[in-house]
C-alpha cells in the first residue's frame, strides 16, 4: 500500500498544499519496505489528491487539509489522516500499527492555515 505524507523535508507540513514534497511509503503488511520523496508539482486546486491518487496513494497523512482536496481524496477511496506532526517516517509507522487517528483538521481559510494541524495528543 503506498502512503503519502504531506511535508517540509522528512517533517510532517501543516498544510497540505504548501508543502515542500510528498514522502512516498510503499509498505507490506505493518512494514515499510520502501520510501521516496517527490517534490511538490505546484498547488492549484483539485491538482495535487488527483496527482497523488494517480500515482497509487491510498492514505494521505498532513497536518491540515482544505475542505476541497478532503472531498477530492474521498471520492478517490484515499483515507485522509488530518492533524499529523513530526517525523513523516514515525507517523507512517505509527498509523501501520493502528494507533494514528485524524483529528479532522479541516483548513476553511488559507488566512488560517498557521491554525491548521494543532490537536491534542
Amino acid at each position: 500500500m503506498k502512503i503519502a505524507v504531506s511535508c517540509n523535508g522528512n517533517q510532517i507540513w501543516t498544510h497540505f498544499g504548501h508543502c515542500e514534497n510528498f514522502m512516498i511509503y510503499e509498505s507490506k503488511g505493518r512494514s515499510i519496505v520502501s520510501e521516496q520523496s517527490v517534490p511538490n508539482p505546484g498547488h492549484r486546486p483539485g491538482f495535487l489528491p488527483n496527482f497523488l491518487a494517480d500515482m497509487g496513494v491510498k492514505v494521505i497523512i498532513s497536518g491540515g487539509m482544505g475542505g476541497g482536496a478532503v472531498d477530492i481524496f474521498n471520492e478517490r477511496d484515499v483515507e485522509v489522516i488530518l492533524g499529523a506532526e513530526g517525523d513523516a517516517k514515525a507517523a507512517v509507522e505509527t498509523y501501520l500499527r493502528g494507533e494514528l487517528k485524524s483529528t479532522g483538521s479541516v483548513c476553511h481559510e488559507h488566512e488560517h492555515a498557521d491554525e491548521c494541524g494543532k490537536h491534542e495528543h
